[in-house]
């Protein structure tokens, strides 16, 4: 999917999501629904509805995606219906099962994601960094780099590809920054497009200084995702 669809495809959504919270709106006013419908908009449990949304339309990351829809699906059943109502102790092992959902799903866990990271070499063709309340720096060397995925939860990372090789064709990295975020070095002549959905978050592409050769449309890195109160950037060494 080329950057222009991408983009024409989230603005579908934002517009979706727009247009239901609106129309919330209005039918609360107009009395035609009972709801609360402030209280139920400005909830945690709406937002990570809309989160895991984002996450499973726009992440290679579905897991967590899941993860976070479930939760929200689950804690949202009482602030729609004023007459189900949860009793304190639901919450441990309401996560339990959110996180074996969570184990279903994901493919594989990095156990050592948790701890902070120095700095680190690692010569791989593909990258699967997971940051979650702790980060690092690591160097990727490869003469054939084929993209792979970043995650930043409550963490942050910065990746150095300065030492490596695009493979040819269009090379994904697929990100998921959430209230966390990474840097993402490459070398000035790589051709890059960044195709990350914002959600109270960014990705900034930063601009190329003292180059002026050409660029190898035949090696593309792509970086797409979603970061959400999170953000990245990309630079150019």
């Amino acid at each position: 999917m080329s950057s222009r669809d991408g983009s024409f495809n989230n603005r579908i959504f934002l517009g979706i999501l727009l247009i239901f919270i609106g129309g919330m709106y209005l039918l609360s006013t107009l009395d035609i629904i009972s709801f609360n419908v402030p209280h139920i908009i400005f909830s945690f449990p709406f937002w990570a509805i809309v989160w895991g949304l984002v996450v499973i339309k726009n992440s290679r990351n579905k897991a967590f995606g899941i993860l976070l829809f479930f939760l929200g699906g689950v804690f949202i059943v009482p602030l729609l219906f004023p007459g189900v109502h949860y009793s304190s102790n639901i919450f441990f092992p309401v996560v339990l099962i959110a996180f074996g959902i969570y184990l279903m799903f994901k493919r594989s866990i990095n156990w050592n994601s948790c701890h902070n990271r120095f700095n680190r070499q690692v010569n791989k063709d593909q990258i699967d960094d997971v940051s979650i309340f702790g980060g690092g720096h690591k160097v990727i060397i490869s003469d054939n780099f084929k993209g792979g995925n970043i995650t930043a939860i409550f963490g942050g990372s910065e990746i150095d590809l300065s030492n490596s090789k695009l493979a040819e064709g269009e090379n994904v990295i697929d990100v998921l920054l959430m209230f966390g975020g990474t840097s993402i070095f490459v070398p000035k002549e790589w051709n890059v497009n960044v195709n990350v959905t914002p959600l109270f978050g960014g990705f900034s592409n930063k601009w190329r200084r003292n180059f002026s050769g050409p660029f190898d449309n035949t090696h593309t890195l792509v970086i797409k995702g979603v970061a959400i109160f999170g953000g990245g950037e990309i630079k150019y060494i």
